[in-house]
Formats: structure tokens, sequence, C-alpha cells
């Protein structure tokens, strides 16, 4: 349907389609326009408000728009919704390092290699190394 017939109505015997703001956001976010990607999955969590994947996206948008507070809120949100989201612990583990809040980093990366998805091997590796550079960091401090 070109944009002029969907300007003045479209056809008159199909029903309007509703955009999908999810993808729409994916493709912005790929582009780099964070700001328009978080507009768009604010609009794909209107229609559904506890969507996880949805609420991920929005954190990472916070998180590539520098807001981290926002980011962090959400992580733990998706967390609340799933205790076991791989991606929300990896995320919030990373937010809580830049804050100095060490042990509860460690907690979340600890969570997020007991269940880590199968094809994030160098998140897994980055999560590995960091944890074990804080455990070595305690037990130096110890």
């Amino acid at each position: 349907m070109s944009f002029w017939q969907r300007w003045f109505g479209g056809h008159k015997s199909m029903p309007p389609q509703r955009p999908d703001y999810f993808r729409e956001g994916l493709a912005l976010a790929e582009a780099g326009q964070h700001y328009e990607a978080l507009t768009s999955f604010r609009l794909a969590l209107r229609d559904d408000p506890d969507n996880v994947d949805v609420l991920l996206q929005i954190a990472i948008a916070y998180t590539r728009l520098g807001l981290p507070d926002e980011a962090i809120r959400t992580y733990r949100r998706v967390l609340q919704l799933d205790s076991r989201a791989p991606a929300a612990h990896y995320g919030l583990a990373f937010l809580l390092l830049q804050r100095g809040a060490a042990a509860e980093a460690r907690a979340h990366l600890r969570a997020f290699l007991e269940n880590p998805p199968p094809h994030a091997t160098a998140h897994i590796e980055h999560a590995r190394r960091t944890l074990a550079e804080l455990v070595a960091g305690e037990e130096g401090d110890a």
C-alpha cells in the first residue's frame, strides 16, 4: 500500500493495519537512532506492558543513551517478570559495576552464567572474565 493510500485511508475493504512498533524499534536501534527506537518500544509496550522482549530493548536503549538509572530500573522490572532472563542479568551486572556495586554485580554475572543464551559466546566469555576478576579482587582485599 502506498503512502498516499495510507494517508487517505487505504482501501475501503482492508482494515487499517497497526504498525509493528517492536520491529520498527529494532530497525531504528540498529540504525543508531536510539531516541526514536525508544519511542517505538514504548508504543509497543503500551500494547503489552509485561513484554520482556520489549522491556529488554528499552533497557538497552536507555543504556546506549546514557540513562543508567532508567536502564537499571527497567532491567529490574524484567527480572520481576522473568527471574532467569539472562540478558537482564548481564546488562544489569555491568551497570552495577559502573556504580561500584561489585557484590550485586557478581550475583547477576553468576545468574547470567547459570543460564546463558547459547549464541552469546562473546558475552559469556566477557562475563566469565569479569567475574573472575571480581572474585580475584575480592580475595585480594581479604
